[in-house]
């Protein structure tokens, strides 16, 4: 996940008064000035707001808290500021790059003007995050009574455990996490709408979508075109996993069509990839263990990163500072709290980049450390463009990059570094089966926590229902439902990270879709002609200097103009990802055959 200062934020900020230049109608020149002295102020209280942040992440206090909160009601009040000034220069025509900062400076912050609004919306959003960060469930029976578990460990058990009651009590039991922040969501939800307000848009929801080059409806429409691409696949896949669980669970792996939550292999059901071993199809050639590749070759929670570096400087990008190296988290603590979900940071918006993880040496690590290294290299790769810029032509453009990284990572790869000594046969189905586990069962967890969201800011959602139409929601898209009733007193959005920390999601859906589109260019630029999925552009340059041709014009650009520099294509579309998966579609429909597909959702 990105972290950057507030000018890539979805946060909050006071208002102070606006300016007026001159007290006679705005020039060019004056514009030119404003935005500026913005850029300059801006990127100074944003490399402040970050350390303050970084420090509260890691060493969770009432104090670190509270520091950080003061640094980000600081920095945003002053986006807000700038924000509210755009409006004096609406009516002038500006040469294209100024326009293009106007627009993303109204899009900096938005806040309620009360300054005694801003301060409770900057606690209680601090307070949420915090929450969750010191999150723990202790249970009173089983293997793990006596023990209190954070959310890496519950990971942990989940991703291997295949006792049912285990799993259930354990998923209850981090979902215990949401409740107290009930509340004090709705409150932020109102806090936030009434900054959203007074900026013009229709609620935060409306704002968040103005970000994507396009008016809000349009992008929703977007949205609901490429999940319609995509949803046959999801329904292949969904249909296939549900009849595998059956066989090994019984009849209380499903109910009306769809799959018990907690059976898939982590709290949230966001990714499947851990219960492979359960569903796999029977072969000759077993997929390659990543986990236990990396095990014997004794490659440790640092070793993992550098061959997440390596990957990069293959293609040509500089290594990464030392400093990233003395100041990235990349082990939990023993003696304190921090917020595990892993992150990638940038400091000082030039060169003291970060990342934020509790790493284990897994194969899911693996990748994770591929994927926050792209944010890393793309924020590096941009790092000369003017601070309004210094940003992914959308937020599914930075989450897209490492995992472009990641699909290279085949046996082929594996055996160039010299994990493995031979590329062994592989059966396409198993390993396109192991791929879609993650890349295709998250779709629908990746639109759905922000439809969610949408509704609640606009108000279709009311507080009173929180988790009624959470529930449903779920059931809509994933076609999961919770192993236990629900009511009205759980906050399960809450026992995931994104809502409390106020981080939109959507963004890790177009990913999902651009990193196939991404991929497909680089491979295409490498000269690969083979299957899709067969594809590594590991230490290829020309495939490493057309992406970096893409990356280094940060936001400066609409992300359509952008995305043809690499692809050849102005618009995103899920083409190269049904491509990707086409033989285990097909495959999958033929396993599916006489199943009754897809589910029944509950009124």
């Amino acid at each position: 996940m990105l972290r950057k200062a507030f000018l890539t934020a979805v946060l909050t900020a006071a208002i102070v008064p606006l300016s007026v230049f001159a007290q006679s109608t705005p020039t060019v020149a004056d514009a030119e000035k404003f935005v500026k002295d913005a850029e300059t102020k801006l990127d100074d209280l944003g490399v402040k707001a970050q350390r303050a942040e970084w420090v509260a992440e890691n060493f969770i206090t009432d104090d670190t808290q509270e520091i950080a909160a003061e640094a980000n009601e600081i920095a945003n009040a002053e986006a807000t500021n700038f924000a509210k000034q755009t409006i004096q220069f609406e009516k002038l025509q500006l040469p294209p790059e100024l326009a293009r900062k106007m627009l993303l400076l109204k899009l900096a912050a938005i806040a309620p003007s009360n300054p005694k609004d801003l301060s409770e919306l900057t606690r209680v959003q601090a307070s949420m995050a915090a929450d969750y960060g010191k999150g723990k469930y202790c249970p009173t029976t089983g293997k793990h009574a006596g023990e209190c578990l954070d959310i890496t460990k519950i990971e942990h058990i989940m991703e291997t455990s295949t006792d049912p009651d285990e799993l259930k009590d354990l998923w209850i039991g981090w979902h215990k996490v949401g409740a107290p922040m009930r509340q004090r969501y709705a409150r932020f939800v109102e806090l936030s709408n009434n900054g959203a307000r007074e900026m013009g848009w229709a609620d935060t929801g409306a704002y968040w979508r103005a970000g994507y080059d396009m008016p809000p409806d349009q992008f929703s429409a977007e949205l609901e075109r490429l999940w319609q691409q995509m949803r046959p696949l999801y329904v292949s896949l969904h249909t296939y996993v549900r009849n595998q669980l059956v066989k090994k669970y019984g009849e209380q792996a499903v109910k009306d069509g769809m799959i018990r939550a907690d059976l898939l292999g982590n709290p949230w059901a966001q990714e499947w990839g851990n219960i492979y071993p359960l569903v796999a199809p029977p072969t000759k050639h077993p997929q390659l263990d990543v986990t236990q590749i990396l095990q014997d070759r004794k490659v440790d929670e640092l070793g993992i990163v550098h061959y997440g570096e390596n990957f990069f400087k293959s293609l040509g990008f500089p290594a990464l500072p030392q400093t990233f190296w003395e100041r990235s988290l990349f082990l939990k603590p023993k003696d304190r709290d921090v917020i595990c979900h892993a992150s990638a940071w940038d400091i000082d918006n030039k060169d003291d980049l970060r990342i934020k993880t509790c790493l284990q040496v897994r194969a899911d690590d693996f990748v994770t450390v591929h994927h926050e290294l792209g944010h890393n290299f793309y924020q590096r790769a941009y790092k000369a463009q003017s601070p309004l810029f210094e940003n992914g032509a959308n937020d599914g453009f930075h989450e897209a990059i490492g995992d472009t990284i990641a699909l290279s990572i085949t046996p082929e790869y594996l055996k160039q570094v010299g994990l493995i000594d031979t590329v062994p046969q592989q059966d396409d189905v198993a390993l396109l089966l192991r791929q879609a586990l993650d890349k295709v069962a998250f779709l629908p967890f990746g639109l759905l926590i922000d439809q969610w969201r949408w509704k609640v800011f606009n108000g279709q959602i009311k507080p009173e229902d929180y988790e009624k139409s959470w529930v449903q929601m779920r059931e809509h898209y994933q076609g999961v439902y919770p192993p236990t009733d629900r009511t009205e007193a759980d906050f399960d959005p809450g026992a995931k990270f994104h809502v409390p920390a106020n981080v939109p999601y959507t963004r890790y859906f177009l990913a999902r879709v651009l990193q196939f589109q991404f991929y497909r260019a680089m491979c295409k630029e490498a000269g690969f002609t083979g299957p899709l999925h067969q594809c590594s552009f590991y230490n290829n340059k020309k495939a490493g200097a057309k992406l970096d041709a893409m990356l280094e014009m940060g936001a400066s650009k609409p992300w359509p103009e952008e995305l043809k520099v690499l692809t050849g294509e102005d618009k995103m579309d899920a083409g190269a990802m049904l491509d990707y998966f086409a033989p285990l579609k097909k495959w999958l429909d033929e396993q599916n055959k006489g199943q009754q597909a897809g589910w029944t959702e509950q009124k």
